[in-house]
């Protein structure tokens, strides 16, 4: 009776969404785009926008403006990103019309080997604590990138984070209830409590003003003294010492060793544009298989949200994913067979395993020879576009936070296999571990389109289809694309070694009709519905015909996107 009345509800709620009068006759947008000609900002919180739209106003680029908003975001969405994290970008530069890719992500501690969980009986990395740490990638991130790409001197850049970090900032509503939601798991872990519950009962409520100064000084010691301060300076010696008092793994010399790599994003074509993506130790890839997958359908005929579509949506994802459980890891380490993987051949066979008619309990991977995060983008008033995603993995990332420097250390490691030490993915000294985070691209016949990317863990790659698929098969502006419902599909096999043998479970946001849903289950589709984990979408598209660009921001989060 409970799940009648539940369902009942979600078809109201599902007629009203489908039904609203508006008049740009887009009935999933919750607000209009955002239109300008100089620059535009899309960020998860309005007040990391407002930063970096002054940064673009006073002459900064696209990459400059970028970096403020990351930090400016640490401060303000400290549960999802901060510089205890990694980070990847795409960046498309005016003067020399092409695309660069950036992977900013850190490695394993020397001293963590796969010894260490096997006499601790872990079959597993945990979430929190000092054994997931991995080194921290963002500010060697923000180094390389502004030496590339920026103008302004990083002082100028980090002040208006510093500033809020010293003078205070009200917290927002949805960072809020995800503060909120976490901090009972993570009030005993060292230093989480002195930081981000300064009253010593819970973390900040919407509309409270808090105030982080040891994440302000951290700031200024990076501002002044530059890349050094983190991976060499103080900070390095806070971070080596606090790992050693309570059980951690990482030291100074892994942080001396850290560097990140400039590398070249991978694309396919769908229905004629240009998906761009990075390629592994991230999962960006995923993106290209299922839309290499789905090209083969009609999608457009057989209509958002329709049954059909849902179906072989659910389908190429769990397709892609067996392959991202195998294949997707550190290329140091391994020869990816990336080229094939996202081949059209290779979709052409892997399509041929989709039953139309039923859901599957499990694929096969390939059989190919081995050879919580937060989402910006940021255009300037040259062209240049930059599509930026910061992450330190899961909420509060391992909830260690070092000594008087106000930002947690990422759980990234996390995601290492510890079971199988002949998997791609096994933990390694020295070795990235494989990341979900990705930024994305389009572009058409050579030239920049849309940055874009949706925060969230696994639902990224599943997210980034949907917004490409709303925009190109069902005609979807850039606002109403990220608003639309979304699915998600969870219990796919996983690098980490898990395996999937019941087909695991599809969740659907509101919006969905009933009649739907019950066919997808007639299928053998387990139906979920669950609120918040469909992820946090930003984008930019260029509009070369009148030289504007139109922004779009997440209504699921705090988010703005703003151009002046």
């Amino acid at each position: 009776m409970r799940r009648f009345y539940f369902l009942f509800t979600l078809l109201f709620i599902s007629s009203l969404a489908v039904a609203q009068d508006r008049v740009s006759g887009k009935p999933f947008a919750t607000r209009s785009e955002v239109i300008a000609q100089n620059g535009m900002v899309a960020t998860a919180q309005p007040l990391a926008t407002q930063v970096a739209l002054d940064i673009l106003k006073k002459g900064g680029t696209a990459m400059d403006a970028a970096i403020a908003a990351n930090a400016m975001l640490g401060l303000v969405e400290p549960n999802g990103c901060g510089i205890g994290g990694d980070v990847f970008a795409i960046i498309w530069d005016a003067k020399t019309q092409k695309l660069y890719g950036f992977n900013g992500s850190g490695r394993a501690p020397e001293l963590l080997t796969m010894e260490v969980f096997q006499e601790k009986g872990l079959k597993n990395v945990p979430l929190l604590g000092p054994l997931p740490v991995s080194v921290p990638g963002c500010v060697d991130g923000w180094f390389e990138m502004h030496g590339r790409f920026g103008k302004l001197p990083m002082e100028e850049i980090l002040q208006p984070a510093i500033d809020y970090a010293n003078n205070g900032f009200p917290v927002t509503e949805v960072i809020a209830w995800q503060m909120d939601h976490m901090w009972p798991e993570m009030q005993d872990i060292p230093g989480f409590r002195k930081t981000y519950m300064p009253n010593g009962k819970n973390t900040p409520r919407k509309g409270e003003v808090f105030k982080n100064p040891d994440l302000g000084r951290t700031y200024s010691l990076i501002a002044k003294e530059g890349r050094s301060a983190f991976y060499e300076g103080e900070i390095a010696r806070t971070i080596d010492r606090f790992m050693k008092e309570n059980g951690g793994y990482l030291r100074y010399e892994d942080l001396q060793k850290h560097r990140s790599e400039w590398v070249e994003p991978v694309s396919t074509n769908y229905r004629g544009y240009d998906v761009w993506e990075l390629p592994p130790n991230g999962q960006g890839i995923a993106v290209l298989q299922m839309l290499n997958i789905l090209e083969g359908f009609d999608i457009k005929s057989m209509g958002f949200g329709s049954t059909e579509y849902l179906h072989v949506l659910t389908e190429a994802k769990k397709l892609a994913f067996e392959d991202r459980a195998k294949f997707y890891a550190d290329p140091d380490f391994n020869q990816i067979p990336v080229e094939t993987l996202i081949s059209k051949e290779y979709a052409a066979e892997r399509r041929k395993l989709i039953d139309l008619n039923k859901a599957a309990q499990s694929y096969p991977a390939g059989e190919i020879e081995k050879g919580n995060t937060t989402y910006l983008t940021v255009a300037d008033k040259d062209g240049n576009m930059v599509s930026f995603i910061q992450s330190i993995y899961d909420e509060f990332g391992s909830g260690m936070v070092p000594d008087g420097l106000g930002f947690v250390l990422q759980n990234r490691g996390q995601q290492f296999n510890v079971q199988d030490p002949n998997h791609w993915n096994s933990l390694a000294k020295g070795k990235r571990p494989f990341h979900t985070i990705i930024p994305a691209f389009i572009t058409k016949d050579g030239k920049p389109y849309i940055s874009f990317g949706l925060m969230g863990g696994s639902v990224q790659p599943q997210g980034h289809t949907q917004i490409v698929v709303n925009l190109i098969d069902f005609g979807m502006n850039l606002q109403e694309a990220g608003d639309a419902p979304r699915m998600r599909h969870n219990g796919s096999s996983e690098p980490t070694g898990s395996k999937m043998t019941n087909g695991g479970s599809l969740n659907l946001e509101s919006g969905f009709s009933y009649e739907v849903i019950r066919q997808l289950e007639e299928m053998g589709h387990r139906v979920e519905f669950s609120v918040g984990p469909y992820g946090g979408y930003q984008a930019i598209l260029f509009d070369a015909i009148n030289k504007v660009y139109i922004g779009a921001s997440e209504s699921r989060k705090d988010g703005q996107a703003a151009g002046y």
